[in-house]
C-alpha cells in the first residue's frame, strides 16, 4: 500500500477530515443512486399515512424500542424532537447479552405499506453495512494501524442501527406541538453514521471548529458521514465526533434516512495501544462496554 499514491492520498484526505471536521461526504460508494432514492421514497410513503395506520407498528419497550414513534415522542437531551421515526435493529439472539441485551430484543416491525419495505430496507442495511466497513478500514489507516484493526472483538460483529425520520412543516403543525429543532444538538454513540438525506433541502447543521453551524448541504449521490462517540474513546480523543442538529425551516416535508455503524455490542472500548502512542501514553478515557453506553441512551431517548 506503501506505492499506492491514490490510496495514500485518500488516507490523507479521510484523516483530515475526522481531525478538522468530523463530518465528511462519501461518493463513488457503489451504492446505486436508485435504490438511495428509493429507500427515501417508501419512507416518505410511510410518514404520509394515517397515524392509526402508522401506529401499528408502534415503538414499545415491549418490542425492544423497534418500530415507529409518532411526532412528540423523541428527545434529545430531554427536549423534544419535531420529528417522527421508525427505529431498526441489527437482530440480537434471546439470551445472548443477558440482561444488557433484553432492552432491544425483538424482530424489526415493517409496515404492510409501501409492499416493498422490508425487503427495500434489509438489502439496504446489509449494503451500507459492507461499506460502512470499508471505511472504517480507511480510517484504521489514517490513523497508522493495520486496515483490518477494528475487527475482531472491537467490530468484526458490528452492531448497526437504522433510523427513518420525517421532519415535517412547522407550519402544518398544532402550535403546542411545535418545538425548535427537528432534532436537538448531539453527538452519535458508535464509530461511524452514513445520513441518506434528501437532495434538495438544506437542514442539517454541523458545529465547526470556531463555534460556527454551518449546513451540509445534499450532494447528489453522497452520504454525509460522521464520526461517533465510540471512536473517540478508541482514538484516544485523535479523532473527535462533531456537534450536530437539524432544522427544517423549508416549505417542504424532509425525509433522512441514517445508518449507524456500531462496534461489537458487548465490545468494551478503549484507546489502542497505538493511538496512545501518540497521544503521550495516558488513557484520557476509561473503558467503555458499547451496548451499555447505546442501552442508556435509547432508555431516555422517548417520551412513550
Amino acid at each position: 500500500m506503501a506505492g499506492d499514491g491514490d490510496l495514500l492520498r485518500l488516507v490523507g484526505t479521510l484523516d483530515a477530515a475526522c481531525k478538522e471536521a468530523g463530518f465528511f461526504y462519501v461518493r463513488g460508494h457503489g451504492i446505486p443512486e436508485s435504490m438511495i432514492a428509493e429507500v427515501r421514497d417508501v419512507t416518505r410513503r410511510f410518514f404520509d399515512l394515517p397515524l392509526e395506520d402508522k401506529r401499528k407498528i408502534r415503538l414499545t419497550p415491549h418490542t425492544g424500542y423497534r418500530g415507529y414513534q409518532r411526532l412528540g415522542e423523541n428527545i434529545t437531551k430531554g427536549k423534544i424532537d419535531m420529528q417522527e421515526a421508525i427505529d431498526c435493529y441489527a437482530h440480537i439472539e434471546p439470551g445472548k447479552y443477558g440482561d444488557l441485551g433484553k432492552h432491544l430484543e425483538g424482530p424489526n416491525l415493517w409496515p404492510d405499506y409501501p409492499s416493498n419495505f422490508k425487503v427495500l430496507l434489509e438489502n439496504y442495511a446489509s449494503l451500507l453495512r459492507d461499506l460502512s466497513r470499508k471505511i472504517m478500514r480507511g480510517i484504521a489507516l489514517a490513523l497508522g494501524a493495520p486496515s483490518d484493526a477494528f475487527e475482531g472483538g472491537t467490530a468484526g460483529d458490528p452492531f448497526w442501527y437504522l433510523r427513518l425520520i420525517g421532519y415535517p412543516v412547522s407550519a402544518d403543525i398544532p402550535e403546542e406541538q411545535r418545538t425548535d429543532t427537528g432534532c436537538g444538538v448531539h453527538t452519535d454513540y458508535g464509530l461511524l453514521t452514513l445520513v441518506n438525506q434528501d437532495d434538495d433541502i438544506c437542514a442539517l447543521e454541523v458545529r465547526n471548529l470556531s463555534g460556527e453551524w454551518i449546513q451540509a448541504k445534499p450532494i447528489p449521490g453522497t452520504f454525509v458521514c460522521n464520526i461517533g462517540d465510540m471512536l473517540e474513546v478508541w482514538s484516544n480523543g485523535i479523532y473527535q465526533p462533531t456537534l450536530h442538529r437539524v432544522f427544517n425551516n423549508s416549505l417542504r416535508y424532509r425525509v433522512s434516512v441514517a445508518f449507524f455503524y456500531e462496534s461489537n455490542f458487548d465490545a468494551g472500548v478503549e484507546p489502542a495501544e497505538f493511538c496512545l502512542e501518540k497521544t503521550g501514553g495516558v488513557a484520557k478515557y476509561e473503558k467503555v462496554v458499547y451496548g451499555e453506553h447505546l442501552v442508556k441512551k435509547v432508555l431516555n431517548n422517548f417520551v412513550l
